[in-house]
């Protein structure tokens, strides 16, 4: 298997490991591949044996062994946000009720009014280690969304703060305004004020400032409607801003059909989702997050249809929903592993769900997800043998080399 452009010289040229290049969402295993990177970006990609005559490479990494895989990819993440509720997590395991932890002022609000007392600087620095941790494991796309301002400032702060991570860090950061997360103090009551707010007001100014790459809600009974979370969307679409969806985590509302009418990128959680719903988001092209972290820590029972989403070809993501309140989850590897543990995937399609179909999720598989050439030199160089072992090993440090833009960031 060789890929190739015709021009053979190269900024780095990587031999000696072997490739699992999740071209098509499957492994697609090259054994003693080579990597030709020009500009940050794949210029060659094939059987070290096959590589061409002539070639010029200004650094050669010789790996001797371990495997490459693209850099993995977190499409569903709350990492940013003010507080901390791991006092809440001891309440409940003490026996404390969700009523009893509100009544205590926790809750998302509590994560909405640490969130909005905070400055940009600071909601950059307690996102930094967050950040860091999901780095070290292996992520080079990461997206972030906002939703615990709640207001227009608190939105735009958030947003903000996912930016400069962006310019601090080598990692893609995508964004995406989550403004219908829950409903904020000042309009208890008032549901379809709050979203005539955010479709006047919030989703307007987040567009003007060019500081959201998509919009996204939460449709639930403990959230908004389906059809409020339509009229959130069609201001979205008339903002020209691609839309993803947490839906039917908790309930069957029917969000992923309305979703899939306005063609969303995603919609993530889908514990209760239906085969009519799973039909609509397959000829949508709509790609199904799955997200084990927050199934675990609720302790839930009710499981994502895996089978549903393979019989009708929904692509499967995966990943973390690292949040302050149900997913404290800093590995995408882990959920790599609890996916397969819990739902009953491969590790084929668990690399793939973290790989590719993450970047689809985002709209961004033209250009991350998979190592072929013209796509990002975003990739990993792990101290396994075999593609597998990432979703086998609990923890650990199987991270040798981060390559981003052709670069290492170790």
């Amino acid at each position: 298997m060789t890929d190739h452009d015709t021009t053979f010289q190269w900024d780095s040229l990587w031999l000696g490991a072997n490739i699992a290049t999740m071209k098509g969402g499957q492994y697609n295993l090259i054994e003693q591949g080579a990597i030709g990177v020009r500009n940050g970006h794949i210029a060659w990609i094939g059987v070290q044996g096959d590589l061409p005559e002539g070639y010029e490479a200004k650094q050669t990494y010789h790996l001797e062994g371990g495997l490459i895989t693209p850099g993995l990819v977190d499409c569903h993440t709350h990492l940013i946000f003010g507080g901390n509720r791991a006092n809440e997590f001891e309440m409940r395991l003490n026996g404390a009720s969700y009523q009893d932890i509100a009544n205590a002022g926790g809750g998302i609000i509590s994560s909405v009014k640490a969130t909005r007392a905070a400055s940009v600087a600071e909601l950059v620095a307690t996102a930094q280690p967050r950040l860091a941790s999901l780095m070290a494991d292996g992520v080079t796309t990461v997206e972030i969304k906002s939703g615990y301002g709640l207001n227009l400032q608190s939105e735009i702060d958030m947003l903000r703060a996912a930016k400069a991570l962006l310019d601090a860090n080598p990692v893609d950061v995508k964004t995406t305004c989550l403004a219908a997360h829950a409903l904020p103090p000042e309009y208890a009551g008032r549901a379809d004020d709050y979203i005539n707010y955010l479709c006047d007001e919030v989703l307007p100014k987040v567009a003007q400032l060019g500081l959201a790459d998509a919009v996204d809600a939460f449709c639930e009974g403990i959230g908004f409607s389906v059809a409020q979370t339509e009229r959130y969307f069609n201001a979205a679409t008339q903002l020209d801003l691609p839309v993803k969806l947490h839906a039917e985590q908790l309930s069957s509302l029917g969000g992923s059909t309305m979703a899939a009418g306005f063609r969303a990128l995603s919609v993530d959680h889908l514990e209760y989702v239906t085969e009519e719903d799973v039909q609509a988001m397959a000829a949508a092209g709509t790609v199904a997050v799955i997200l084990p972290g927050a199934f675990y820590m609720l302790r839930e029972t009710q499981k994502p249809p895996i089978e549903l989403f393979r019989k009708h070809k929904v692509p499967m993501a995966i990943a973390t929903d690292a949040n302050p309140g149900t997913a404290p989850v800093l590995s995408l590897r882990l959920m790599m592993n609890m996916a397969c543990t819990l739902f009953g995937m491969t590790p084929e399609e668990a690399l793939a769900g973290a790989t590719l179909y993450g970047a689809k999720a985002l709209g961004v598989d033209h250009q991350v997800g998979s190592l072929e050439v013209g796509k990002k030199a975003n990739f990993i160089h792990w101290n396994v043998s075999a593609p597998g072992e990432l979703s086998y090993w609990l923890g650990g440090q199987l991270l040798q080399r981060r390559v981003y833009l052709g670069e290492v960031s170790e």
